[in-house]
């Protein structure tokens, strides 16, 4: 059976990136066929004339993906703000069907689909859209980010409630620690959301861009599979 999951986060520049590449690198170690999607994706730099997403295809270099690009990440803007205005300065209005079209096609080859969202649960992608509606319309469960920094509290309560008020099924929370974010509520974090009932499912430690850490593949690992019941994300 295909397994499938969407990574959004409580804020851009939470880790969603990160955390997407990190569960497919894992996942593709383990023999697991993985597809990837970074449906939409802003700020993206130029080289030769052309747009090249940054996260998208650090995903795809993770997975292993032999995928077209243009389905991987089907859309994509120079301006660094939200899809909205940068799909209407382009002239782009974004089309969700379309969206969940390249999806179809991914999960169908795949036995793990990851899918990394844009900003937070309430990102405008266009006029009346917004990145929630996406998540129900693939209709896929959930992986929160959520930057272990002074407010995440808040940000990850609202985020986790509103999702489940919503009929999104929410696989779990991962918190990270970026090391340009840490701050003094850093050491409480983990276990006051852990005192509201949040379910966090990994919390990831201070790693330097580009450092890979070989401890990472054990913090993540038991949120993916539990023993004798294999793959947990569904």
């Amino acid at each position: 059976m295909r397994k499938n999951f969407f990574i959004t986060a409580t804020d851009t520049g939470a880790g969603k990136t990160f955390v997407g590449a990190s569960i497919a690198s894992l996942l593709r170690g383990k023999g697991i066929k993985v597809g990837v999607m970074k449906p939409v994706e802003t700020g993206c730099g130029k080289r030769s004339g052309r747009l090249l997403p940054k996260d998208a295809l650090k995903l795809k270099k993770a997975a292993g993906s032999d995928e077209a690009l243009s389905l991987i990440n089907p859309y994509r803007f120079s301006p660094p703000l939200a899809p909205s205005i940068a799909g209407s300065m382009a002239g782009i209005r974004i089309d969700l069907k379309k969206i969940k079209k390249s999806f179809e096609v991914i999960s169908e080859k795949n036995d793990v689909t990851i899918v990394e969202g844009i900003g937070g649960l309430l990102t405008p992608l266009t006029e009346d859209a917004t990145v929630l509606d996406l998540i129900l319309l693939i209709s896929i469960p959930v992986l929160i980010v959520a930057p272990s920094k002074l407010g995440c509290i808040n940000s990850t309560l609202l985020t986790y409630r509103y999702a489940r008020e919503s009929g999104v099924k929410v696989q779990g929370v991962i918190l990270n620690h970026p090391t340009d974010l840490k701050d003094e509520s850093s050491e409480f974090n983990s276990s006051e959301l852990k005192r509201l009932k949040i379910p966090l499912k990994a919390e990831l430690p201070f790693f330097k861009e580009g450092e890979p850490d070989r401890g990472l593949e054990k913090i993540i690992e038991p949120m993916l599979f539990k023993p004798r019941h294999g793959l947990l994300c569904s």
